[in-house]
């Protein structure tokens, strides 16, 4: 998990449950196996020195760019409900 500061601290509980609602893990710590998987990167639990940045940019891109798609999402809804 991320330990990147949060502007609302308090959101880290809500953004790991999207986390992992989005990538269809159980967990959020495997959310990022999950997406790795999806794209065809060898994610193993530990030591991943073997990858190249790309492999890992594949990683967090798909995760990131799903999360950041979600919350447009969400930005949406709350503003065609108001």
């Amino acid at each position: 998990m991320s330990k990147r500061k949060l502007l609302v601290p308090s959101s880290r509980d809500a953004l790991n449950e999207m986390k992992a609602r989005i990538s269809g893990a159980d967990h959020p710590s495997d959310a990022k196996f999950e997406a790795a998987r999806e794209v065809g990167v060898p994610l193993q639990k530990g030591y991943n020195g073997h990858l190249s940045s790309a492999e890992n940019g594949k990683v967090g891109g798909q995760l990131g760019g799903r999360m950041v798609q979600e919350l447009i999402k969400m930005a949406k809804e709350k503003i065609d409900h108001s």
